[in-house]
C-alpha cells in the first residue's frame, strides 16, 4: 500500500493526476477478496466482468503501458518484465474500478457531462495565454500524457464516483484511545546491543586472477555482461521552423486589447461617499446641505450618519452597478469630481451621492502594449500552427505512408542513430550523445517494433516533436570477452572478498551463538582491518523517520528489532557483512505520553477508513457477481511479461 501511494505522488510529468485514481484503488488490491466467481464463461478478450461492465485485455494492455511509463520515470530502462510483481495488484484494481462503474450504473448515480468538463479545465496545460480552456492546449496535453479525450473523461468519472461514493464510507472513523495505546507502547520500546561490520575491503588485497579464472567468472555469470537490446531509430524534429513566418495580425492585436482591457486599458475607479435612506425626504434634506458646501459627513449626520457610514471609498463603475444599480452608477460615472447626484433610486432606496474624487484608469495604451501582446498571440498561433501540422502528420501515417515519404513532404530534418540502449546510451559508439531533447525518445519509444508504424513523441520544455521509426533491432546478447575482461577480473576480486568477508562473519556468528560476545568473538577472528562493535541503543519509534522520508529502514536495524535477547544475525550491505547481536529489550509505556497516543488514533482511524472501503467493494462485488477468466487473465500475463516486453 505504501508503495502504491507513493507512485501516486509522482509525476507522469505533471501527470501523476490522470494515475491517481488507478493507484488509490489498486492499494486495496493487496486484500482477497474471496467472493469472485472462477469461470471460464467469458470470451476470451474479456478478462473479469463485473455486473454488466467488462475488463478487456485491450483496457489491461493501456494499464500496464501507463504503468510502465512511470516506472520509466526512475528508471529509463525499465521493461514490462519488472511490472511482473504488480501484475495481480493492477488486474485487482482494475477490476474493483469496474465494480465502481457497476455500481453507479445499478444504482443511478450519473456523473454529469458537465461536471466532468469542470475538472478538466482545472488540469494543468489546458489553458492558452488567456489563462482560459483552449481546444489546441488540450490536444497537445493529451498527447503528451499519452491518453485519449474518452480515456480521460472515464478516468475523471471513476475519480468523481469514488469521491462521491467511497470516499464517504471511509470519512469519520473513530478509534477509542484504549485500542491504540499498546501501538504507541511499542513505538516506545527500547534496544540495545552491538553492531559490527566486516568490510569486503579487509579481503580485497588477493593475487590477481587468472585467465581461467576470469573465463569461467565470465561464462558463470554471462546475464551480466549481456549487453541489452539496442535499438537504432530515425528521428525527425517537428518544431515551430517548420511552420514558417507566423505573426499575430493587427486586427487579433486589436481585438485582444480589447477583450483584456482589465489588463491592459486599466479602469477608472471614483472615490465616493453615499448615503441611502427609504424616506425621499430625508435623503433630499442631506443632498441640499452638501450642495451648499462643506464635508459631505457633516451633511449626512443630522440623520445619524457617521463618517465611516458615508465613506466608500473607490468604486468600479461593474462595483457600483451591483450595489446600487446601473441607473445610478451611470449618473454618478459621468459627472464631474465633486459633483452632488440625488436624491436618486438606487436598488436598496433613495440615495445621494458625492463624487469626492476620480482616479483615471492607468492602464497602457494599444501603441504600448502592442508589443507584448504581438509575442503572446504568435506563440499561441504557433503552437496552434504545430498541433495541426502533427495532426497531418499523423494523418499521414494513419493513410500508410512511410517515414521517408512524410520526413520529405514536411522537410523535417532527419536523424539516425546507431544502436541505442533504452537509456540512449551507444555501446558500439561511446562518444556518440544524443541532442539534449532528445535524451528521453529512446526510452519512450523502445517499445515499438520495426516493422511498427513510427510515431509521434513530444519534446521537453515544448519544444515542438519528434518523429520516431526504428530502424533496426539489435536483441541482447553478452559483450565479448576481450571487450570487458578488465570488468570481469574487477568483479572476480569482489566477489572474492564478499566470499571470504561472508565465511568469517559464519565463523564469528557460530562464536556467538557458542556463547562469546560479540566484540569478543570478533577481536578473536584476528582479521586486519575490522573495527570493533559499536554499542547502539535506539527506539522503534526511530524506524518511523525513514517511512517519513520514503527511505527503507537498514538492514542492521531491522535486524535489531526481530532478534531475541542474547542472539545474533548478519545483514549484507553495500561495503560489508553487517553482524548484529542484541542484548536487552525494554518495553515501551506511552502513559505519559498521550501526544504519542493520539498520533497513533489518528494512524489507526486512517487505516480503518481503508478498512472500511475495502469491505465495501467486497460487499458490492457480491452483490453485482464477479467473474474472472483466469485462462485469460494468464494468456495476458504471459503475453505482456513473459514475450519480451511486447503487448502486440
Amino acid at each position: 500500500m505504501q508503495s502504491f501511494r507513493r507512485l501516486s505522488k509522482s509525476k507522469l510529468g505533471t501527470g501523476i493526476l490522470i494515475l491517481f485514481l488507478l493507484l488509490i484503488l489498486a492499494s486495496f488490491a493487496l486484500a482477497d477478496i474471496s467472493n469472485l466467481s472462477q469461470g471460464g464463461s467469458l470470451p476470451q478478450t474479456t478478462l473479469a466482468r463485473v455486473g454488466k461492465v467488462e475488463l478487456t485485455a485491450n483496457e489491461l494492455d493501456t494499464a500496464m503501458q501507463r504503468r510502465l511509463a512511470v516506472l520509466r520515470q526512475q528508471n529509463p530502462q525499465a521493461t514490462y518484465a519488472d511490472l511482473a510483481p504488480e501484475f495481480d495488484a493492477i488486474v485487482d484494481s482494475l477490476i474493483q474500478e469496474r465494480t465502481l462503474w457497476a455500481y453507479a450504473q445499478k444504482h443511478g448515480f450519473v456523473v454529469s457531462k458537465k461536471l466532468v468538463d469542470a475538472e478538466i479545465v482545472k488540469l494543468p496545460g489546458v489553458r492558452g495565454l488567456d489563462g482560459r480552456f483552449s481546444e489546441a492546449a488540450y490536444q497537445t496535453f493529451l498527447q503528451q500524457e499519452r491518453i485519449t479525450d474518452a480515456q480521460l473523461r472515464r478516468e475523471i468519472e471513476t475519480s468523481l464516483l469514488q469521491r462521491l461514493v467511497i470516499a464517504p464510507v471511509a470519512a469519520n472513523v473513530r478509534i477509542a484511545q484504549g485500542l491504540a495505546r499498546p501501538y504507541a507502547d511499542i513505538l516506545l520500546e527500547q534496544r540495545s546491543g552491538s553492531l559490527g561490520l566486516i568490510p569486503f575491503a579487509a579481503f580485497a588485497n588477493g593475487p590477481a586472477p587468472t585467465a581461467a579464472e576470469i573465463l569461467t567468472f565470465y561464462r558463470q555469470n554471462l546475464a551480466r555482461y549481456t549487453v541489452p537490446e539496442r535499438r537504432s531509430f530515425r528521428m525527425a524534429r517537428i518544431t515551430p521552423e517548420q511552420l514558417g513566418p507566423v505573426a499575430a495580425t493587427d486586427a487579433e492585436i486589436a481585438k485582444y486589447y480589447q477583450d483584456n482591457q482589465a489588463t491592459y486599458g486599466g479602469v477608472e475607479r471614483r472615490v465616493l461617499s453615499r448615503a441611502t435612506l427609504p424616506d425621499q425626504a430625508a435623503v433630499a434634506a442631506i443632498a441640499a446641505r452638501a450642495k451648499a458646501g462643506g464635508n459631505f459627513a457633516a451633511a449626512a449626520a443630522p440623520a445619524g450618519f457617521s463618517a465611516s457610514d458615508v465613506s466608500v471609498g473607490p468604486q468600479t463603475r461593474a462595483q457600483l452597478v451591483a450595489t446600487a444599480g446601473e441607473a445610478v452608477a451611470a449618473q454618478v460615472f459621468s459627472a464631474p469630481s465633486g459633483a452632488v447626484i440625488g436624491p436618486v433610486q438606487s436598488s436598496t432606496g433613495f440615495d445621494v451621492i458625492k463624487v469626492e474624487s476620480i482616479q483615471t484608469a492607468s492602464g497602457r495604451s494599444l501603441a504600448d502594449a502592442r508589443a507584448e501582446i504581438a509575442t503572446k498571440l504568435t506563440d499561441e498561433k504557433r503552437k496552434n500552427a504545430l498541433a495541426d501540422l502533427v495532426g497531418k502528420i499523423e494523418d499521414s501515417l494513419a493513410d500508410g505512408r512511410t517515414f521517408e515519404e512524410v520526413a520529405t513532404a514536411n522537410k523535417l530534418p532527419v536523424l539516425v542513430t546507431p544502436a541505442l540502449t533504452r537509456a540512449g546510451a551507444a555501446f558500439d559508439q561511446p562518444d556518440f550523445k544524443l541532442p539534449a531533447d532528445f535524451a528521453a525518445v529512446p526510452g519512450a519509444s523502445f517499445d515499438i517494433g520495426a516493422d511498427d508504424d513510427p510515431i509521434v513523441e513530444p519534446l521537453p520544455n515544448e519544444a515542438g516533436f519528434v518523429l520516431v521509426d526504428v530502424a533496426e533491432v539489435v536483441p541482447a546478447a553478452p559483450a565479448p570477452l576481450a571487450r570487458v575482461q578488465a570488468q570481469v577480473a574487477t568483479d572476480f576480486a569482489a566477489k572474492r572478498a564478499q566470499d571470504q568477508a561472508n565465511a568469517a562473519a559464519t565463523r564469528i556468528l557460530a562464536a556467538v551463538q557458542g556463547g562469546k560476545p560479540l566484540a569478543a568473538a570478533v577481536a578473536e577472528a584476528g582479521i586486519a582491518g575490522i573495527r570493533p562493535p559499536e554499542a547502539v541503543e535506539l527506539r522503534r519509534g526511530a524506524l518511523a523517520q525513514f517511512a517519513q522520508q520514503g527511505q527503507e529502514v537498514p538492514p542492521p536495524l531491522r535486524i535489531l528489532f526481530s532478534l531475541a535477547p542474547g542472539k545474533a544475525q548478519r545483514a549484507a550491505g553495500p561495503s560489508g557483512i553487517y553482524l548484529v547481536q542484541l542484548d536487552r529489550v525494554v518495553p515501551g509505556n506511552a502513559a505519559t505520553n498521550p501526544q504519542l497516543i493520539a498520533g497513533e488514533v489518528t494512524s489507526l482511524q486512517r487505516s480503518a477508513g481503508a478498512e472500511l472501503a475495502l469491505q465495501w467493494l467486497s460487499a458490492a462485488q457480491r452483490e453485482l457477481k464477479v467473474t474472472r477468466n483466469d485462462d485469460a487473465i494468464q494468456a495476458a500475463r504471459n503475453r505482456i511479461l513473459g514475450g519480451g516486453g511486447s503487448t502486440e
